[in-house]
């Protein structure tokens, strides 16, 4: 169910407007311009008409800017409670034209968006309640406003319209795929969570957003650890938010990815992977270096370079969160305990360090302490783990290229049943092609010779044949 926000102080006054400018719009002779929504699972055409700008509202519900409304947690206590006072649309305003990721920052497309208006005007209608809440075009209207234009093109919505119905038609726009301008990161999966908690079954929601289902699964999976994140993260009034995450997409579809192949093997493993990369990426470490970090990262690589006021004392089994389903399951590894209690020292010190961002307290400057002695401690263990990354990965070219080679053999095996059948080989160029393999495998014998001082029956094999044929 939608939170209900009630009407603005202008409704009835919008509402006369929108009806006369309706029936001069049905009353005129010229081409009558309308706008194609899907309106309770039908398309619906609806009137368009120019409104005041000025006279229209920011839609307090949308999903362009539902992260970033955390920015200012009392500016946003204040919205909840009257999303139409001046203040409250100021801050919709201000939002709109910042960047998703740090609303501290004006957003370039949000530049772009009101340039484009200047030099083309308004290509494509708002769409409006008949209160004149926006339900689509919050951002233009934004722009238009800067522009100090006065009137604005909007559809209107049938007089029945419901919160439920604004927050519908609003995803179903913004889902269409001639849209410009995405959800952030955040916002997306908000907009799937609320789907999902309106009773909508996966496939359905995955076909509305254009993905598959089992997408619609990870970020819901996403979405239920970055709340478990902050949960964790408070210490007194600070704590994370959600918008701290919009940069590290790559990252969470990742580490899903890892969790779900190592979960099917080890639990405890899973988790313990799960809380290190985590780590990983709280303290902001590239999608290359969160890769190297395995379930064994920590006893390998970190324990001995973790400083003392770090490390941590594994306490009793803990329940273990299984992100978005609601349910716990006991730990039997204490490896985990202590990866989670290093990860909560972590979250409550970035929490402490941003929210007093800029100020010389003590307990901001013993945040920073714990962050940065974290951040040290992790990017000195993961330059041996790069190092054996590269090893393994060297020692597994050779024989990857040689499996590789094989699966070509095989497919060259289907490709001469087939050219049999159709009496169309080229036998020269076969012919040519086999003494090159003979001449390869000679190459591979001699370096294989050098290179193994204890042969297996594999390279016994090559070795034998490729003597014989020299004799």
């Amino acid at each position: 169910m939608s939170k209900d926000f009630g009407r603005p102080p202008l409704a009835a006054e919008n509402r006369t407007l929108v009806e006369q400018r309706l029936k001069e719009a049905t009353a005129g002779s010229g081409v009558r311009e309308t706008l194609t929504i899907e309106w309770r699972t039908q398309p619906l055409s609806v009137e368009v008409i120019d409104m005041p700008v000025d006279s229209l509202y920011y839609n307090p519900g949308t999903h362009r800017i539902r992260a970033q409304r955390s920015h200012d947690p009392q500016r946003d206590l204040l919205l909840d409670e009257d999303a139409w006072r001046p203040d409250s649309q100021d801050y919709l305003h201000y939002l709109l034209q910042a960047q998703p990721a740090d609303p501290s920052k004006r957003d370039p497309d949000f530049d772009a968006l009101k340039d484009s208006l200047r030099e083309f005007k308004q290509n494509e209608p708002g769409l409006i309640t008949r209160d004149g809440i926006l339900v689509n075009g919050n951002t233009r209207r934004a722009a238009l406003k800067e522009l100090g234009v006065t009137n604005m093109r909007v559809g209107v919505l049938p007089e029945s319209c419901t919160w439920d119905d604004i927050n519908a038609v609003e995803l179903s726009l913004q889902l269409r795929p001639d849209r410009r301008r995405d959800y952030s990161y955040i916002n997306r999966l908000l907009a799937i969570e609320e789907q999902h908690l309106m009773g909508r079954q996966l496939p359905d929601i995955a076909r509305d957003f254009h993905i598959r289902a089992a997408t619609c699964e990870q970020d819901l999976w996403i979405l239920s650890c970055l709340r478990d994140l902050i949960e964790r993260s408070r210490d007194g009034g600070a704590e994370l938010r959600l918008l701290d995450f919009e940069k590290q997409q790559e990252k969470l579809r990742e580490l899903h990815r890892r969790y779900v192949k190592e979960a099917a093997v080890s639990r405890d493993n899973a988790e313990l992977l799960k809380e290190l990369r985590l780590v990983a990426i709280v303290l902001n470490f590239s999608k290359t270096d969160v890769r190297l970090i395995e379930p064994d990262f920590r006893t390998r690589y970190l324990n001995q370079r973790l400083p003392e006021e770090l490390r941590t004392t594994p306490g009793t089994t803990s329940a273990v969160a299984i992100p978005g389903l609601n349910r716990a399951v006991t730990s039997a590894a204490p490896q985990v305990a202590e990866a989670k209690a290093l990860t909560d020292m972590v979250l409550r010190a970035k929490a402490v360090e941003s929210a007093e961002s800029g100020t010389l307290s003590e307990r901001g400057t013993a945040a920073a302490k714990v962050f940065t002695a974290a951040q040290e401690a992790i990017e000195a263990a993961l330059e041996p783990a790069g190092k054996d990354a590269r090893l393994r990965k060297r020692k597994q070219a050779a024989p990857d290229r040689l499996a590789d080679a094989c699966q070509d053999i095989e497919q060259c095996v289907t490709d001469l049943v087939l050219a049999r059948a159709s009496r169309s080989l080229d036998e020269e160029a076969f012919d040519e092609a086999v003494m090159k393999l003979r001449s390869t495998l000679g190459k591979l014998a001699q370096e294989s010779a050098r290179s193994i001082s204890a042969p297996g029956d594999g390279v016994s094999w090559l070795l034998d044949a490729v003597r014989q044929e020299s004799m």
